[in-house]
């Protein structure tokens, strides 16, 4: 038998009512704060994330799924869904109109990595872009968003945790402190880290190694070497975060694991879990060869938030998957069901009807399978008087009513 790959999931019909529930209030919040849908090809040309994501970041080096197409391009399947918005706003010459430029995008990612609880080689993300504006009441704008997002699908206990990485001017000086610091236990670093020693040390401190991790534990902190420049969008942020009364905590430790990332990073926790993390990227549209503009963002995966919705104990409504069940006796009254089911559909009422040839019985033990909150019968009886007796599946309580009169069927069952 053929079975999914290791890493991805199915979403089968008894679980994708969560992911509609979960979409549904993220899309609503994004749309409240002016953000608009953008949608980008599952697979991109490979030197998008080489450039854009860092030649020497964890994705890059260990997680892409590259491979070269029929033509000789390197292609890859997107890990991440900042650098294909990118792309598209350069390609669309979106940084002509007004400016910012606010997105959100629902995708899937790609990364070959370890499968654990909440970790997917194929996985989905809900993301937020916007480009165009360089004041941190923007950065702050976008935490708000994102925090709101989460606490609105009903999980508390946020942490927001918040620190600048500074710029390529105050990042030159910090990279020199870092190398100094690890110069003497390189031996001892992972065989990757060596590796990013001299191209990027600060990617060092995302390492995932238990190793390099317990000899960068009290390493140099970044905000000890920020710019005047950076410090000011600091205490900015910080500003607009109290004003809004979001709670904050400064953790010089977070560098993201992605190369674009300047100037303000952040990430919500619940209980110990990431559940989002983004920052400002400042230099990405031009580095990918857009014009000079800067821009922030957040991405959560949906896999992680709805785990965590229901690590909870937090119940997701579920929707009704049918309203009315019609049964059937005969072959006549069967053309009539047809007909009556088609047209309440048409009225915009889930329903569903017989096509199996089943006994009354049948049909009813069926209907309460589905879950139907109503039930009704056509017998020749019916079909003469042109009245059915409608029944509520809940508490067996039953109403007549003219099965040619669809209007005030569909009313009844909307509870109008």
């Amino acid at each position: 038998m053929i079975q999914a790959q290791k890493g991805t999931k199915d979403v089968l019909p008894q679980e994708a009512y969560k992911w509609h529930y979960v979409e549904g209030k993220l899309r609503k919040i994004a749309e409240e704060y002016g953000c608009r849908e953008i949608r980008t090809p599952a697979f991109e040309a490979t030197e998008l994330f080489t450039r854009g994501v860092g030649e020497t970041t964890d994705v890059v080096q260990k997680e892409m799924y590259t491979f070269e197409d029929k033509g000789g391009r390197s292609i890859t399947l997107k890990p991440e869904g900042t650098a294909p918005a990118v792309r598209a706003f350069i390609e669309s010459s979106l940084y002509s109109e007004a400016q910012p430029t606010k997105l959100y995008y629902f995708t899937p990612v790609f990364r070959y990595e370890n499968v654990q609880k909440g970790r997917f080689r194929e996985h989905h993300q809900f993301g937020v872009e916007v480009f165009g504006a360089p004041a941190a009441s923007l950065d702050a704008e976008t935490i708000s968003l994102a925090m709101r997002a989460i606490s609105e699908v009903g999980i508390d206990n946020l942490k927001l945790h918040i620190n600048s990485i500074g710029c390529p001017k105050c990042r030159k000086a910090y990279n020199d402190a870092l190398k100094g610091f690890l110069k003497d236990n390189l031996n001892n670093l992972c065989k990757t880290c060596n590796s990013r020693y001299e191209k990027n040390p600060m990617r060092i401190l995302d390492c995932k190694e238990e190793k390099c991790k317990v000899i960068t534990k009290t390493a140099p902190v970044i905000l000890d070497y920020i710019c005047d420049d950076c410090k000011e969008h600091m205490d900015k942020l910080k500003g607009y975060l109290e004003a809004m009364g979001i709670s904050y905590e400064v953790d010089p430790y977070i560098v993201r694991g992605l190369d674009y990332y300047s100037k303000t990073v952040f990430e919500i926790i619940n209980n110990d879990i990431t559940v989002c993390g983004g920052g400002r990227y400042d230099y990405l549209i031009e580095q990918i060869g857009g014009p000079s503009m800067p821009a922030v963002g957040f991405g959560m995966g949906l896999e992680r938030l709805i785990m965590t919705i229901e690590g909870a104990g937090l119940e997701i409504p579920k929707p009704d998957h049918i309203q009315l069940y019609i049964g059937s006796m005969g072959e006549k009254a069967s053309l009539e069901a047809m007909k009556l089911t088609y047209e309440l559909r048409k009225k915009g009422i889930k329903c569903d009807c017989d096509h199996m040839g089943r006994s009354v019985k049948a049909q009813m033990k069926y209907a309460n399978k589905l879950g139907a909150k109503y039930s009704l019968v056509l017998g020749e009886d019916e079909l003469d008087k042109r009245v059915a007796r409608l029944k509520k599946m809940e508490d067996g309580s039953t109403i007549d009513i003219n099965i040619d009169d669809y209007e005030a069927v569909s009313r009844i069952i909307k509870g109008e």
